[in-house]
């Protein structure tokens, strides 16, 4: 498998994934998201991988957001296809992938890179990371399940606080809440994070493929939908023009009313 944006490494019974745009932070555009799409699809149809581990490459970002310069003028419509689109092709098909996936948080992981993290079946930090979703500051919604995923993980009060004031937490608060499983020191993250699949590659892949399927069973999908939706409709309000404008030109935004 030969890619532009990320880097597969296959060790064993382990795929690791690097989300390979360090001068960008590893924001997700577009054709990151294909990429990634097309990884996930190649090793879940591997049955030598049993285990896929997804990371960024360098130590400052895991995927720090979208790349918002993409989407900044989008329609209502426009915007409510990238959500659909980007959730089907990725972040659903990571949440119900057959094949276990670990996301190695590795840095900042914020937005889109959060919700990627969050779709992975389980999470480990490293002890200088930071998450959070700052949507609401560029005037619109998570869209790539955010809205759904977070409560799941830390609770409706957690998430709504994330969410509203758009802030971030450090490792250790995530692992309170429940958004992480571990935290280690950097140079573990990976290390760990083999460990971690060791322990699953030694039980039934056809066990381990249903206990995803049925955990994921109970989690409805209206909610995604309303999310799709919202997000979409975020697009045509000045509230996003402004906030994303603001954001291109790495100013503070002026949203009416403050």
């Amino acid at each position: 498998m030969s890619f532009e944006n990320i880097l597969i490494d296959i060790q064993g019974h382990i795929g690791l994934i690097t989300i390979n745009r360090p001068k960008k932070l590893n924001a997700l555009n577009k054709a990151t998201i294909e990429e990634l799409h097309e990884a996930f699809k190649n090793l879940e149809e591997d049955p030598d991988v049993r285990v896929i581990i997804i990371t960024g490459a360098g130590e400052k970002a895991f995927v720090a957001g979208a790349d918002i310069a993409e989407f900044a003028n989008f329609s209502v419509y426009e915007g409510s296809q990238l959500a659909a689109k980007g959730q089907e092709l990725l972040f659903n098909l990571i949440e119900n992938l057959s094949t276990p996936v670990i996301a190695a948080i590795n840095g900042f992981a914020l937005g889109g890179g959060l919700e990627l993290a969050m779709a992975c079946h389980f999470r480990v930090a490293s002890d200088h990371a930071r998450m959070g979703l700052p949507e609401t500051s560029l005037g619109v919604i998570p869209g790539y399940g955010g809205t759904q995923r977070l409560p799941q993980l830390v609770g409706k009060g957690r998430a709504m606080e994330m969410i509203l004031t758009a802030g971030m937490i450090g490792t250790e608060q995530a692992l309170m809440s429940g958004l992480i499983n571990h935290m280690v020191a950097q140079e573990q993250l990976i290390p760990f994070c083999e460990k971690i699949a060791g322990k699953i590659i030694n039980n039934s892949p056809m066990a381990i493929s249903s206990a995803i399927a049925s955990i994921n069973a109970g989690f409805g999908s209206n909610g995604y939908r309303k999310e799709i939706e919202a997000f979409g409709e975020c697009f045509g309000t000045e509230d996003f023009k402004e906030g994303t404008t603001a954001f291109l030109e790495k100013r503070k935004a002026d949203f009416p009313g403050e």
